[in-house]
């Protein structure tokens, strides 16, 4: 299965990983992201993180002795203000968690937002994680930009990725994540004794899938677009105000002004 996500990683993103050294199966995403934060969060490292974000990194992040700093993005376009985060940096920060497509705001990162990030980190000797469990339920019409396409980010970065979302199959638990095969091996440190492997059935079915149908993911942009359309329409007449939906299949929204008396 890891020469064939080798395969799928160079097919989209032009770098191939070495499916023995640089890619780590593991026990869905949810598990990837607490290996690479344990792997690489020491006591009293900072971790950044976008807020709102899944809720599992700030725990992970606690446990390794690190402290979470927040930086909150503001609706309606929960875009990152980069002189905000160069502020955030100091000689503590070890890591950097990102979403992409992101949950819960729907907004997607482009290539211009990873070569920014690099800019910030470049002299500082901070890791990124690039949480990217929806990859392929992103609507944008440059597609889904990831740190693996940026040659600088990936040497220092932790791509994770989710079967689940791309094949329906959530409740398998099946995920893995990309890396360079330093961090991966250390990785590897924290996988052994979390959960030592993954199910071999699945892993099975998901290498003969990738192999089979290599084309299913293109199709996703497109049948989630459509539900997310029927879905919008729907709420049209309502009255929230519904923001922007850039990917993922969750879309965020509000109360329009006006609607309280008084």
């Amino acid at each position: 299965m890891r020469e064939a996500i080798a395969l799928k990683t160079e097919r989209l993103y032009g770098y191939q990983p070495d499916a023995d050294s640089d890619i780590t199966v593991t026990a869905g995403a949810t598990e990837a992201l607490y290996a690479a934060i344990t792997a690489l969060v020491r006591n009293g490292d900072e971790v950044i993180c976008f807020d709102p974000s899944y809720d599992s990194y700030a725990p992970a992040i606690a446990l390794s002795g690190g402290i979470v700093k927040r930086m909150a993005l503001q609706p309606p376009h929960f875009r990152v203000d980069w002189q905000e985060f160069a502020a955030l940096l100091s000689e503590r920060t070890r890591l950097v968690i990102l979403n992409t497509p992101h949950n819960p705001s729907a907004t997607v990162w482009q290539q211009a937002d990873f070569a920014a990030l690099w800019q910030a980190i470049a002299g500082h000797e901070i890791f990124v994680i690039s949480d990217e469990v929806y990859e392929h339920i992103n609507f944008s019409q440059q597609g889904h930009a990831s740190v693996l396409a940026h040659p600088q980010l990936r040497e220092r970065a932790v791509a994770v990725s989710s079967f689940g979302k791309t094949y329906h199959m959530t409740g398998w638990k099946v995920g893995y994540c990309v890396a360079p095969a330093p961090i991966s091996a250390e990785i590897r440190k924290v996988h052994q004794y979390l959960t030592f492997s993954v199910n071999t059935p699945a892993q099975l079915a998901l290498a003969d899938m990738l192999r089979a149908e290599p084309e299913h993911y293109l199709a996703l942009p497109d049948f989630y677009r459509q539900k997310r359309d029927i879905l919008v329409n729907a709420l049209s007449e309502s009255r929230l105000e519904i923001l922007p939906c850039e990917g993922t299949y969750v879309f965020a929204g509000g109360l329009q002004r006006g609607f309280y008396p008084g």
